[in-house]
């Protein structure tokens, strides 16, 4: 009864929109005809131990015709985290997945629909004012989330909304003190995960859209804020309900799109065999420190991860490949990076400025041959640096793992998370170490 009568709401606001034809391939749904609307009867309970609805957010998305390949399946090991995969073999090219523009929750709409009812305006000029103009987008669907919640079971979202997750294990939910356990590149990036919450909750108590009663809930706060930043994507950030179930994967399976209508479309890049997961990307899997921050997980299937040399990015360490995502240290092989050579050489090349700039030439003119010859001067001392630097931030990571013993989980839930992340990281560095103290041990010799 209550997803039915969320499809009624939902289209009753939207009632000039058309359907997009179904692709080739997508099997239809029943649509549910006459619903009755219920008298306001439910929120969506968020407490942590909450359960999620996925049955009746299933019932949701048919009724509202949101369309799914034969074979299309979402799943559970632990009732918690849940995501799709299929039960069919699926050729390369094939739609798996349809959702028409009327489900998908969009910043630009959202801006549009808030804005008749009161002043939003205000709290995304103090975003602004924060530094934080970026994030005006995810601003406004945070809101949206806030204002559906308020409507209970009256909203066309709710059957989608109480299908969410409500545990997470991002940045921004994190203790203070897993904060203390956090290496200093996914410290960093946690810090500005638990800033970015702080200003938008901030700006929400500007607002006149949200009850105050609403805008003085801070856990009610950072469950929205981080349906919105686990959950949207694109430049007009937008949240397609069903899509948002696609897991992250180094290796994809499926590549998204919108039609001419803006409703969504989601195909298989390859062919995909049954039993298999249907997976997109969230960002860039040589970062998993970035993806455990944001989103809240640990992609162990990650081939490499930034190596943690942890520099103020001038004009020159970035041409010289200075980035999160080109200084690397492979895990299964413990390679190392041609720019994580190149900087760790630029760097100690500090004390002897002529050798640095014919260094620093040779590199942007592409002249292999001259900055081949300074890296072989110089090897020795780029690897004993290089070496100091891995033997000590696993000094580093041994005693934050240190600070975990006897902490109860229950009151720190994302520990465990933590101290997974950190083994992961520790594992690669150790591939690596292994590798320098060869190289080193070869040159003394």
């Amino acid at each position: 009864m209550i997803a039915s009568a969320c499809v009624a709401a939902l289209l009753s606001a939207h009632a000039a929109f058309a359907f997009a034809p179904v692709p080739r391939g997508i099997a239809r749904r029943t649509f549910f005809r006459n619903p009755v609307i219920a008298p306001l009867a439910a929120k969506v309970d968020f407490d942590e131990s909450a359960e999620r609805d996925i049955g009746t957010m299933n019932e949701w998305a048919a009724a509202c015709t949101v369309q799914r390949a034969e074979g299309f399946q979402l799943t559970s090991e632990d009732g918690r985290d849940w995501s799709v995969m299929t039960t069919e073999p699926l050729e390369a090219g094939t739609p798996v997945l349809s959702v028409p523009n009327v489900v998908i929750l969009t910043a630009s709409k959202s801006k549009y629909e808030l804005e008749q009812l009161g002043d939003v305006q205000v709290g995304a000029d103090l975003l602004g004012r924060l530094g934080a103009g970026d994030q005006i987008p995810q601003f406004y669907l945070f809101l949206k989330i806030l204002a559906e919640y308020e409507k209970g079971d009256q909203s066309p979202w709710y059957p989608w909304l109480n299908s969410l997750p409500r545990l997470y294990f991002n940045a921004a939910s994190m203790t203070n003190f897993c904060f203390e356990c956090l290496p200093p590149l996914v410290f960093a990036l946690a810090r500005t995960e638990r800033i970015r919450f702080d200003n938008f909750y901030n700006a929400l108590q500007k607002v006149d859209v949200i009850s105050e009663r609403t805008k003085s809930d801070q856990e009610l706060a950072q469950w929205a804020f981080n349906i919105v930043c686990t959950r949207s994507w694109g430049t007009d950030p937008k949240i397609v309900p069903m899509a948002d179930m696609f897991n992250h994967g180094t290796e994809t399976e499926i590549v998204i799109s919108y039609d001419e209508e803006d409703n969504f479309i989601a195909y298989v890049a390859k062919d995909v065999e049954a039993g298999s997961p249907l997976r997109m990307s969230y960002g860039d899997p040589t970062n998993p420190s970035y993806l455990f921050s944001r989103y809240g997980f640990l992609d162990e299937t990650s081939p490499a991860s930034f190596c943690k040399i942890m520099l103020n990015p001038t004009p020159q360490l970035v041409d010289m490949g200075y980035d999160h995502s080109r200084m690397l240290f492979y895990k299964d092989t413990g390679d190392i990076s041609t720019e994580v050579w190149d900087v760790m050489l630029y760097q100690n090349l500090a004390s002897n400025r002529d050798v640095q700039q014919a260094f620093y030439e040779a590199h942007m003119q592409d002249d292999a041959e001259t900055k081949g010859a300074i890296h072989q001067q110089y090897f020795l001392e780029t690897a004993t640096s290089l070496q100091s630097h891995v033997n000590s931030f696993l000094t580093q990571l041994d005693e934050l793992s240190e600070k975990s013993y006897g902490q109860d989980p229950s009151e720190h839930p994302r520990l465990p998370l933590i101290l997974r992340h950190n083994e992961f990281v520790k594992t690669t560095f150790l591939a690596v170490k292994d590798r320098l103290d060869d190289m080193v041990a070869q040159a003394y010799a």
